[in-house]
């Protein structure tokens, strides 16, 4: 009923405040709108044109035409990159980072339609509402809004908004990186990652992300000259494979913290209650306690932030029903810690299995990342402006699990920091999913938060 209660009344405030909306949080309305209905997808959406209707309104604000820069590698495949100058530069440029694309999305599988802006019962909805165009569109309208103003910053602010984050040819990070670093080099980059953590409508934590695991994926192979299925033999592909995943699905990697995720558990602890609370910060101990160890394995989110994980996910084999299998397939994708060599992964994969039969190949190199040190420069405001607009809310240093476009500056030397101030609801996480949705409250409050952190990293 509290739950039940809750919800109405954040439906009616909503409702009350759409009309209420300041000129600001009305532009960043309208920017969001215009983003999430550009279908943006790998297949068949167009970047640029999304890319081209930024630079309209960026130029429609008074940004020189010289200060913004849409670079297409590839039809359909564009980026912006806009600069706000500082007068008097004191320090490194920041750079504001989001990407435009959006994984695919088909209104069959949704009660909405995913290329439609839709405000209903409290929420934003459309592809793209969680990830990532929320903090494009919140880049954008900041950004408006500070020329407007006439701010002057004491370093420039960049804004960079990116193709191919989701997948795709390498046209958005990795290509500006290699051909035009000079546009988007900066001392750090704000990004996506981060974001606020909600239960049963209550806000818990601020999540900075500071690290993420390294993806690398590898396939694994059995062999066979197969024959008549009448008449099986010993050496069945499947059956040797079969058996190879089964040996990987049972073995666990060492736990290994490092200052992100140590931080993690330490400040993650006081959102538990008592008892879980005492086990998380059993993981600290030296050596850590074993009921802590076996809480946190018992939970996927936090024992794949303790260790390397290795998990089986995609099969094919076989060629005929009536036929013993000449080949057996498998990819197994490994998400693997910072600071862990990607080549002891393979070396243990093989130790594990066991079976010289059984052919383990990396699909393609792995983009390794160093966490970002957790400074006193870039966490104080984000901890300060989180007391003042939300009190008592926690900040957290994360690792994410999955990447971003963080690791490739990150692998440059230029410290990346996924905040962001939008808060969803952790039992309720839809980016990549069906009917893909924002809080309207929370996105309204991420751009005030953005705002004010931004101008927070570019004054004296």
């Amino acid at each position: 009923m509290k739950k039940l209660l809750h919800t109405l009344l954040l439906s009616l405030s909503c409702i009350a405040s759409a009309a209420e909306l300041t000129p600001h949080q009305q532009l960043a309305r309208d920017i969001f709108q215009e983003l999430i209905e550009i279908n943006t997808t790998d297949s068949q959406g167009d970047n640029t044109a999304a890319a081209r209707a930024v630079e309209q309104r960026l130029l429609a604000a008074g940004y020189s035409p010289e200060d913004i820069q849409v670079i297409e590698p590839q039809e359909r495949k564009g980026n912006i990159v806009a600069r706000l100058r500082a007068p008097v530069a004191t320090a490194e440029p920041v750079l504001l980072l989001a990407h435009l694309d959006v994984v695919e999305a088909s209104p069959w599988d949704w009660t909405v339609h995913p290329f439609k802006f839709l405000e209903r019962d409290g929420y934003f909805y459309g592809r793209g509402t969680t990830d990532d165009k929320a903090q494009a569109a919140i880049w954008v309208a900041n950004m408006i809004r500070m020329k407007q103003e006439g701010y002057r910053p004491n370093r420039d602010i960049i804004m960079a908004l990116t193709a191919d984050e989701e997948g795709g040819p390498a046209n958005g990070v990795v290509y500006l990186l290699e051909h035009h670093r000079d546009l988007v080099d900066a001392a750090f980059v704000l990004n996506e990652g981060g974001g606020g953590m909600i239960r049963n409508g209550e806000r818990l934590a601020n999540g900075v992300q500071a690290a993420e695991k390294v993806y690398l994926s590898y396939h694994l192979e059995v062999t066979n000259p197969g024959g008549h299925s009448s008449v099986p033999r010993t050496d069945n592909a499947i059956n040797e494979l079969a058996r190879a995943l089964g040996k990987v699905a049972g073995h666990e990697f060492p736990i290994e913290l490092n200052e992100v995720t140590r931080a993690y558990f330490r400040q993650g602890a006081v959102m538990l209650p008592p008892e879980q609370e005492r086990l998380m910060l059993g993981l600290l101990e030296t050596p850590p306690r074993q009921d802590s160890l076996d809480f946190l394995e018992s939970v996927p989110a936090y024992n794949a932030r303790m260790r390397t994980t290795c998990v089986a996910t995609q099969l094919t084999a076989g060629h005929a029903e009536n036929a013993l299998p000449q080949r057996a397939q498998a990819t197994v994708n490994c998400r693997i810690l910072p600071g862990v060599d990607p080549a002891s992964v393979q070396v243990t994969l093989t130790e594990v299995i066991a079976d010289p039969g059984v052919s383990i190949k990396p699909v393609a190199p792995p983009k390794p990342s160093p966490p970002s040190a957790l400074t006193e420069e870039v966490m104080a405001p984000i901890a300060d402006l989180t007391e003042q607009m939300w009190p008592g809310v926690v900040v957290i240093p994360t690792m994410s699990t999955g990447a971003t476009d963080g690791l490739y500056f990150r692998n440059l030397g230029i410290p990346v920091y996924g905040v962001s101030g939008l808060f969803g609801d952790i039992d309720d996480v839809r980016a990549h999913g069906r009917d893909e949705r924002m809080l309207v409250e929370s996105y309204y409050d991420g751009l005030e938060f953005l705002d004010r952190l931004v101008r927070a990293y570019t004054s004296d």
